[in-house]
C-alpha cells in the first residue's frame, strides 16, 4: 500500500505512530464502553456496542480510533475521560467529519484538568475513511497531517 497523506484540524496536537482501529459507522461512546465504565473491568477496553459491526468485542485500549463521529448520549464525554483515567483509553480519535461537542468537552476535560491528552483530529475527509483499514500504519504530526501506510 502506498503512502496517503491527509490534512485535518489538530483540535488537540500531538504525535503518533501506531495501528488504526477503524469503525466506518459513528461511534457510539457510551455504548461501546459501558461495561468498562461501570461493571468495574479495567484492564481492558472491549467494545460493548453490539451495533458498531466494525468494533464489537474488539479491544480499544490504546488504539488510534478513526471513525466518522462519535454518537450517543449526554454520557460521551465522560466516557472518554472515564476510559482514560482507567489507562485504558483511545490514544488517537481521527474524524473524517465535525467530533461532536459532547465528546470534545470530554477530551479538552481531561487534557487540561488531568493533563491526559488524547490527541484528536477532525475534519480529515469521506476519502481518509475510504483509505484506511484497521490494523494499517498510521502516522499522526502536530499539524493535523495523518499518514496513512
Amino acid at each position: 500500500m502506498a503512502k496517503k497523506t491527509f490534512q485535518g484540524r489538530a483540535l488537540l496536537p500531538g504525535e503518533l505512530k501506531g495501528k488504526a482501529l477503524v469503525s466506518r459507522q459513528a461511534f457510539n461512546t457510551t455504548g461501546s464502553y459501558l461495561e468498562n465504565m461501570f461493571a468495574g473491568v479495567t484492564d481492558k477496553a472491549i467494545c460493548t456496542d453490539a451495533d458498531n459491526k466494525d468494533l464489537y468485542k474488539k479491544d480499544l485500549t490504546n488504539c488510534i480510533l478513526c471513525t466518522t463521529q462519535t454518537i450517543g448520549s449526554t454520557m460521551g464525554g465522560a466516557a472518554f475521560m472515564g476510559v482514560t483515567e482507567m489507562g485504558v483509553g483511545p490514544k488517537a480519535l481521527l474524524f473524517s467529519s465535525h467530533i461532536d461537542s459532547v465528546s470534545a468537552a470530554g477530551v479538552y476535560m481531561e487534557d487540561i484538568w488531568k493533563g491526559k491528552r488524547i490527541i484528536t483530529i477532525d475534519l480529515l475527509g469521506e476519502d481518509f475513511l475510504e483509505t484506511v483499514n484497521t490494523g494499517d500504519p498510521i502516522s499522526i504530526r502536530k499539524d493535523g497531517t495523518v499518514e496513512v501506510g
